[in-house]
């Protein structure tokens, strides 16, 4: 939900923060404030002009989320597409190569069924790849490592459903071009990413809340 300027999700643990956003009620429902600071997608969500109501999974929808990090996106996420005791039968599985992060998605999957933390390196989906039996509806990579485009284009050819949503959240200066100016870099992975034969619905500069980077959201 949207207020103002401010981007609410319906807290699927009531009374439970997961970073120390505040929580509020709407109708005499309890949301949680999701802050673009601190979550990439949050950010695109904020800056879209064209997309702003897409960019998010459907409710009840499988997701495969690569670099999910310590879980403040992975939560609102959960609050769309799961909800209180996964009452919308959705799925999210997290993967992520740090041991320290996938600590953190295994404590909040306890109170989250529906998410599946997994530790494993985006690049080799060879390794992780039973743990995505099917294929899925909706992509996010955030992986700060060389050749993003590549692992992204890769990741939605092999796991997304046709007609499904991809989004690649892209930090400049760990992409092979970095020697390009921002916005240089920025053109050349869309031009990429058509190339492959995609569709570029929105590219969209996260400028103000996390500075070099820039989500593209994609339909194969």
């Amino acid at each position: 939900m949207i207020d103002g300027k401010a981007i609410w999700s319906l807290n699927a643990v009531p009374k439970q923060s997961v970073y120390g956003e505040t929580l509020r009620k709407f109708r005499g429902e309890e949301y949680r404030r999701w802050d673009p600071t601190r979550s990439k997608l949050g950010a695109a969500i904020a800056r879209a002009r064209n997309s702003q109501y897409e960019l998010l999974p459907d409710e009840g929808d499988t997701c495969l989320y690569l670099g999910a990090g310590h879980g403040t996106s992975i939560s609102h996420i959960y609050d769309q597409v799961c909800g209180q005791n996964n009452v919308k039968q959705g799925r999210i599985i997290a993967i992520d190569i740090s041991t320290r992060c996938l600590r953190d998605l295994i404590h909040m999957s306890q109170s989250r069924p529906g998410l599946v933390p997994v530790l494993g390196d985006a690049r080799k989906s060879d390794k992780w790849g039973l743990m995505v039996p099917n294929k899925v509806d909706w992509i996010l990579q955030d992986v700060s490592q060389a050749d993003q485009c590549e692992i992204f284009v890769n990741m939605v050819k092999k796991f997304l459903k046709p007609e499904g949503k991809a989004l690649l959240s892209l930090k400049a200066a760990s992409e092979r071009f970095s020697k390009d100016s921002d916005k240089e870099v920025f053109t050349a992975v869309r031009e990429q990413l058509e190339s492959e034969g995609f569709t570029v619905t929105e590219q969209i500069s996260l400028h103000g809340l996390e500075d070099k980077h820039c989500l593209y959201f994609v339909r194969n």
